[in-house]
């Protein structure tokens, strides 16, 4: 008997993680049953660029052999997250002459072919081409123009471009670390595939990846990406007004964040004090409120920044569905309360919940969205062509899989 294994890293400024799972269930139901994480405090990487590719390596073998650990397997490929400030989302738009009675496969490949004849220059490489939208004969709103009649297709598509040096890097660094790279793909769309449900994408949602050097923007309507962003800011940025507002080093503000961080100064009680760390071991103590208010005001001018960029791409009222955060940021205690004020829009926690079983509950968080992600992404392309995930015959995953079925 042989399973189907696919494996998905995220390499943030902050956090390495990693999710292996198993194929499971009918193709026209499969389900990725988690049987392993990994996840590592990261080094060798700042921004989203690796700055230390020995460190980097090391991280990323270290995560990926805790996630193998725990799944009692040995994986030969993972797919790759890619975020930071360098991806760049460019439109592109494209049209064909359709020849035969009705549109085939290969009008749309076609299509496709020329709307991604763009002349990129040779530091940049493309990630991704993520329709928008189709049209036949001028009629827009399709989904997929396969065996429909009409002489004229157009297509609009999301060009996701990356800096080939910083994606280079990454892959090179994964590749030392003794994996293969099967695929790299843009973080927000990663996320999306694990927390959002396809009503909500019906409806509208925007999701909002709070990551540690970055942000990304997806927006979804009528079952279609309508946008796409990346905004240069992050859970880094509030550690930044911490290390001003608090005069303390990087590691303490970093640990003052994530040991004692709420996004509403409302929800501190008046009385708890934070320890700061001093010289010569003289140390001293701040409200606690004071520190909240320092990530509140950041996260305000975030939010700002963020409901500014919705609103460039849909009016207020028009995402039915309402926001989802999600990223390791998104964890801060009271966060969802303060978006939904600033953002004047229903908000929740987006979580990896869709299309997972197994030992889905230990990656119920959002820090998780993205590696989970990623592995269902592996998933979805094995199921539409056959490739691209590691493979493993009886043994070990064989019984846990067994196990997994019976228990859960």
């Amino acid at each position: 008997m042989r399973s189907i294994l696919v494996a998905g890293l995220d390499v943030g400024s902050t956090c390495t993680r990693a999710v292996v799972g198993e194929l499971l269930g009918r193709p026209h139901h499969p389900q990725l049953g988690v049987l392993g994480i990994g996840r590592s405090r990261t080094v060798g990487v700042r921004k989203d660029v690796v700055t230390d590719l020995e460190a980097a390596t090391e991280c990323i073998r270290a995560t990926l052999r805790e996630a193998e650990v725990m799944a009692g397997v040995r994986l030969d490929r993972v797919y790759v997250g890619v975020s930071g400030d360098h991806v760049a989302v460019d439109r592109s738009s494209g049209v064909v002459a359709v020849a035969a009675e009705e549109i085939v496969s290969r009008d749309i490949d076609r299509v496709h072919e020329v709307a991604q004849a763009v002349a990129l220059p040779q530091d940049r490489e493309l990630l991704h081409a993520v329709p928008r939208d189709y049209y036949v004969d001028y009629h827009g709103g399709i989904t997929d123009p396969v065996g429909m009649t009409g002489t004229r297709l157009e297509t609009e598509l999301y060009l996701v471009t990356g800096s080939s040096a910083v994606v280079g890097n990454l892959t090179r660094a994964v590749e030392k670390a003794g994996y293969r790279v099967q695929g790299r793909v843009f973080e927000p769309l990663a996320a999306g595939r694990a927390v959002l449900a396809e009503d909500e994408k019906e409806l509208g949602v925007a999701m909002v990846d709070l990551g540690g050097s970055s942000t990304g923007i997806s927006v979804h309507y009528e079952g279609k990406i309508r946008d796409l962003a990346v905004m240069p800011f992050g859970g880094a940025t509030i550690t930044g007004d911490l290390i001003r507002g608090l005069s303390v080093p990087f590691a303490d503000a970093r640990r003052i964040k994530e040991l004692h961080g709420v996004a509403c100064a409302r929800l501190v009680d008046p009385a708890d004090v934070v320890r700061l760390p001093g010289v010569n071991g003289r140390g001293r103590s701040v409200p606690g409120t004071y520190v909240a208010e320092l990530i509140e005001q950041r996260l305000e001018n975030m939010f700002r920044r963020i409901n500014r960029r919705l609103h460039e791409t849909f009016p207020q009222g028009a995402l039915g569905a309402g926001i989802v955060l999600t990223g390791g940021v998104a964890a801060t205690h009271g966060i969802c309360q303060l978006a939904r004020t600033c953002l004047e829009a229903p908000v929740r926690s987006g979580f990896p919940a869709e299309g997972l079983a197994g030992l889905s509950d230990m990656i119920a968080r959002p820090g998780f969205a993205t590696a989970a992600g990623l592995a269902l992404h592996g998933a979805d392309y094995f199921l539409e062509t056959g490739e691209g995930a590691s493979t493993v015959t009886s043994g070990l995953v064989t019984r846990v899989g067994a196990w997994l079925k019976e228990f859960f």
